[in-house]
Parts: structure tokens; C-alpha cells; sequence
């Protein structure tokens, strides 16, 4: 939840950006974007690791000015879900404000409405489902994420250990199957509803869009 509430601002504005921007390194940044998802998950866990580490150039600063530590703590967990995540948050929210018919914005343009005012009450709502779906997705991936979580937050029980952790180290116990087999289905069941979840706000979605006329 709380990797899925750092991530909505900025999964929001660059999907807004995407789909309604030309701007240079554009290309540069949606390849950036989608790296998590074909990265080997230890790999991005390195990149954090080098980046948010007590030495590392983000990590250092950030301890130094703001007390914050990422290695071996819970907020470490928290920054590798919300890294993992994110291009799926980004992906629905884009294809929603793409579909946004441009006419409304410009119309609302005319009757004396900021940029800002048009966004917030047309682009917004009328992409809202695409956000929810955004955020329901990150939020199964980030549950799932075992690799960048291990290398930058360690495995600490009752602090970083995840579901995913925790099933692991379980099956190094004796009887481990068995007692990982509940957290199994529950992580099953989890991404199965996340699922339905995103096709359900999918096709709201597209409903939402053509009772508007887009």
C-alpha cells in the first residue's frame, strides 16, 4: 500500500505526459520506464542497491538531510515494490489518458478553463478507472516481488520479510511445503483477483469512453 501511494503521483504525471507530450528523450525515458520488467529482478535490486545505499550518490544525501535508510529496513521493501511496479501503474494510466478525446479538453479550453482546471475535471475522472487499474496491478506485482527486495532490504522478519520472503524461507524449514502452501494460494488468489480486477476497470473504461462520445 504504501509503494502504491509513493507511486501514483509520478505514475500519473508521466502517464499523462506520454500519451498527450512530445518532448526529446522521450524514447530514452519509456525505455527506462519498462527496464523493470525485462531487468532480472536481482539486477534492479543491484541498481538500488548501488543508488540507495548508505554510500550510494541518492542514499547518502538522503541520510545525511532527511534520516532516511533504505538498506535493511522496511522502506527499502517498500522503494524496490514501488520500482517494480511502476511501469504496470504506468501502462494503464497512459492508454487512459490517450483515450481521452481531445475535443473536451479543448472545449473546455474555451469556456475560460486553465490547463490545469481541464485536467482535473475532464482528463482525471475520465481516466480514473485506468488509474485504479494501474494501481491494483502494481500493487499484486509489488506483493510478488521477491529479487530487488532481498538484495536492498535483506530478509528481516517481522521488517522486510514479505510474503515472498517469508514462503521462501519456509521451504528451508522442515515441514516448509506444507506451511508454505496457505501463503501460496493466498498470493494465488491475490494476483487471480488482481486480474479480474484491471478487466473489470478495463472495460469500465471503455464504457465510460463511448458514453462520452470519445
Amino acid at each position: 500500500l504504501s509503494a502504491v501511494a509513493i507511486a501514483l503521483p509520478p505514475a500519473v504525471a508521466l502517464g499523462w505526459c506520454l500519451a498527450r507530450r512530445s518532448f526529446p528523450g522521450k524514447a530514452a525515458i519509456e525505455v527506462l520506464l519498462n527496464l523493470p520488467l525485462v531487468l532480472p529482478p536481482v539486477v534492479t535490486g543491484y541498481l538500488l542497491l548501488v543508488t540507495f545505499g548508505r554510500r550510494g550518490p541518492v542514499g547518502a544525501w538522503l541520510e545525511e538531510w532527511l534520516g532516511l535508510r533504505f538498506i535493511f529496513d522496511w522502506k527499502g521493501a517498500v522503494l524496490a515494490a514501488a520500482i517494480v511496479g511502476f511501469p504496470l501503474f504506468v501502462r494503464p494510466i497512459r492508454l487512459a489518458f490517450a483515450s481521452v478525446d481531445e475535443r473536451l479538453l479543448q472545449a473546455a479550453r474555451t469556456l475560460g478553463a486553465t490547463p490545469a482546471d481541464a485536467f482535473r475535471s475532464i482528463a482525471l475522472p475520465l481516466a480514473l478507472p485506468g488509474i485504479l487499474a494501474g494501481a491494483v496491478l502494481a500493487f499484486a506485482r509489488g506483493l510478488g516481488e521477491f529479487g530487488a527486495t532481498i538484495m536492498i532490504a535483506g530478509n528481516i522478519p517481522a521488517e522486510t520479510q514479505t510474503v515472498s520472503l517469508l514462503i521462501y524461507s519456509l521451504l528451508d524449514a522442515p515441514g516448509g511445503i506444507q506451511a508454505a502452501t496457505p501463503l501460496v494460494l493466498v498470493a494465488v488468489g491475490i494476483a487471480a483477483v488482481a486480474l479480474l480486477a484491471g478487466e473489470f476497470l478495463d472495460r469500465a473504461q471503455r464504457r465510460r469512453l463511448l458514453g462520452s462520445g470519445a
